[in-house]
């Protein structure tokens, strides 16, 4: 099947954004019964992010070479983390309404960057007109077939007995839609089809597989297509996805396949292995191993969409990279080396490029710290500068992919690409430097002179190889 991806994509690199906890603007009012900033965060509390303190930082998001931005939920909702939806047409006035979400739409798209936004299709909060329609009527509610109620009272609210409808994963706060009905599928492709219309980039869609309804998808993205055929659409799926990525779904998914590799070949013996982010096992593997794991996965889908698979090392639903890593931060330069440099569209989540840390939810969703004096300045710029050589070399961001060299701490490949130079790359995750022998028959002629575009080292290729000298946790970027 022949069909393609949005190409904006291929050349975006994400920020994903947390509402609650990113900033917080004196132009938004606020309810006073919010946690102090600084605090850790907890299950129930607000720390009173918006999205005008979003508006006035997109100069920082800019500097550091950021021109896509996913939120998580922004619609109204009485969660911090908003996926208990109770009005899809209406942006939260904790975050400021729909005027706030305006005003930042604008002034992103002013500046190139585009907005996706968090879909949550598959269940809604109780506060959603028709679950509370049917709360205060019972079995007289012509919102009846919208769930699947199995007896009144509801139990909505009754702590000590379960939920006598349809709820995610049982949990009561989230009464799950019932999509055989046409109604409710037809209300999912309007809010998508409205705010598609009012500018939105895209959908990020939350848990889409429990969405079983034969066609639904199928439907969804041609509405999608047919408001805007540049609309990225991405799933939340934790593992290879082939049947979805054949271009009647989905354009790519959240590429936790990816994640996983890169945390176990950059942690290492550090990596954190009691952490089970997805309900999936960690395990420490070397360079032969995660050089098989890439080979794979490259081989999944079609190019188009291995260009604009969301390439993400953590996120609101994981550990924070440096934690998987058990605080080891010289870890973490080899990872971000390789997400900037691998093919798919790179995602950050807000706070990791300063150092930010945290364990498992709550602990993920910190607030980001504001104070320059509280940031990893070195990580910051290291950050900066991987983005910066995936802006710079079109090859990064659209070139084909070639493995060249596996050993157990050295990794390397090339991203050649027609009609521009090709750009070798290598990470070492050894303790030790390293000097492997990559062989770029091929790439460059013999006596061609490689750059390291991050160091500014020169080395010769000889003998159809290049012998760079790599340090420990780092990696070179030859052009």
């Amino acid at each position: 099947m022949t069909f393609k991806t949005p190409d904006w994509v291929k050349d975006a690199v994400f920020y994903q954004i947390f509402p609650d906890r990113f900033a917080r603007s004196e132009r938004v009012p606020k309810p006073s019964n919010l946690e102090p900033w600084d605090s850790p965060p907890t299950l129930y509390g607000f720390k009173g992010g918006d999205l005008l303190g979003v508006l006035e930082r997109l100069d920082y998001l800019q500097d550091l070479g950021i021109n896509a931005i996913y939120f998580n939920p922004i619609f109204q909702s009485t969660a911090n983390h908003r996926y208990h939806t109770y009005d899809y047409y209406q942006v939260d006035p904790i975050l400021g309404g729909n005027e706030a979400f305006r005003q930042l739409l604008d002034a992103a798209h002013r500046r190139g960057i585009r907005i996706v936004l968090d879909g949550v299709f598959n269940h809604t909060g109780r506060g959603f007109f028709p679950f509370a329609h049917i709360l205060e009527n019972g079995p007289a509610s012509p919102y009846l077939d919208w769930f699947s109620i199995k007896g009144f009272p509801l139990h909505a609210y009754a702590s000590r007995r379960k939920p006598n409808y349809e709820a995610w994963w049982g949990l009561r706060a989230l009464p799950k839609l019932n999509h055989d009905n046409p109604q409710v599928r037809e209300f999912v492709m309007r809010v998508a089809e409205h705010w598609l219309r009012e500018g939105i980039d895209g959908w990020r869609l939350d848990v889409p597989l429990e969405i079983e309804t034969p066609g639904f998808w199928e439907e969804f993205r041609q509405r999608v297509k047919a408001v805007n055929p540049e609309a990225y659409i991405v799933a939340e799926i934790w593992d290879e996805a082939e049947e979805w990525l054949e271009g009647d779904h989905f354009d790519a998914v959240m590429n936790y396949v990816f994640s996983r590799a890169v945390w176990g070949f950059c942690g290492g013996e550090a990596l954190e292995t009691s952490y089970r982010p997805g309900g999936f096992i960690l395990y420490p593997m070397n360079g032969q191993t995660f050089a098989r794991k890439m080979d794979r996965l490259l081989s999944l889908y079609p190019w188009e969409v291995t260009l604009v698979q969301l390439n993400l090392l953590d996120s609101h639903d994981t550990p924070r990279l440096i934690n998987f890593f058990r605080g080891d931060r010289r870890r973490v330069r080899p990872a971000v080396l390789l997400q900037m440099t691998f093919p798919g569209a790179p995602c950050v989540y807000y706070g990791d490029e300063i150092g930010l840390e945290g364990g498992p939810d709550p602990d993920c969703r910190r607030a980001f710290p504001w104070d320059e004096e509280r940031w990893d300045k070195e990580l910051l710029d290291w950050y900066r500068r991987c983005i910066g050589l995936r802006s710079a070399l079109p090859a990064l961001r659209r070139g084909q992919f070639r493995r060249l060299y596996a050993d157990p701490a050295v990794y390397a490949f090339a991203r050649p690409m027609s009609g521009e130079a090709p750009v070798l790359v290598a990470v070492n995750v050894g303790e030790a430097s390293a000097t492997p022998v990559i062989p770029t028959r091929g790439l460059w002629p013999d006596g061609a002179l490689l750059t390291d575009r991050l160091s500014g080292a020169v080395w010769s290729v000889s003998e159809g190889a290049v012998r760079p000298t790599i340090p420990p946790f780092s990696g070179v970027v030859l052009a």
